[in-house]
């Protein structure tokens, strides 16, 4: 999938790059993928708690338009770029959320896999779909992750250890484990990190991209 450019000078990050991350994490999420909307993409998630997100690679005056037009709170946009650029594109009324960081990485050699003694891994490919699942000694779930190769990218998404399984080197694992999967050694690696997830990545040879903003409407 390749959306049309906007001027460059509105752009924190490649649009193309945006554009395929975007619809590997549909794939990966069974999402509908996305479309071009207000000079941004759109993904209609459905679900109870989000209808639909509108992503943009910069501050576009899409995101005004969008801003003065959506009432439904569950309508949420989503930036690459500082806080700062997204809330004067936005009216008063919409609220910053937790941030996230867009990360990469460049190709290269992939660590092997390697887990500490108690845990035992699952990993599956389904259509384009690969699913490393940790499970500890009485085989509860302890981390799981997913990852799919799309254009030119290689997306990590949904990196989730268990709180009672943290610390253990379990991310490193996934994350190790997942890239196994990559079948183009030209892809380059992408996620989307939390605050604290942007530590663990860094650790493992992963840069930030760019700063990726959300701001919603409250529920009143």
């Amino acid at each position: 999938m390749r959306c049309t450019p906007w001027p460059p000078s509105m752009n924190n990050v490649d649009p193309d790059l945006l554009a395929s991350w975007l619809t590997a994490r549909s794939i990966a999420r069974g999402l509908p993928l996305p479309v071009p909307d207000h000079g941004g993409l759109r993904v209609d998630t459905g679900l109870p708690e989000e209808l639909c997100r509108h992503v943009f690679a910069g501050p576009d005056v899409g995101i005004t338009e969008l801003a003065h037009k959506i009432t439904d709170p569950r309508i949420v946009i989503k930036m690459c770029g500082t806080r700062e650029q997204l809330l004067v594109r936005v009216t008063p009324r919409w609220h910053l959320q937790p941030p996230g960081y867009l990360m990469t990485k460049e190709p290269g050699r992939n660590p092997v896999p390697s887990l500490p003694p108690g845990y035992w891994m699952q990993v599956a490919t389904e259509a384009a779909v690969t699913t490393a699942r940790i499970f500890a000694e009485d085989d509860t779930l302890a981390a799981s992750g997913y990852a799919v190769e799309y254009e030119g990218v290689f997306v990590f998404d949904r990196i989730a250890t268990d709180a009672a399984h943290q610390r253990q080197g379990l991310g490193a694992a996934l994350m190790a484990a997942l890239g196994t999967a990559q079948r183009s050694q030209a892809a380059q690696r992408v996620l989307v990190a939390t605050e604290a997830g942007r530590a663990l990545y860094a650790t493992l040879g992963w840069r930030v991209l760019s700063p990726y903003c959300t701001v919603a409407l409250p529920n009143d």
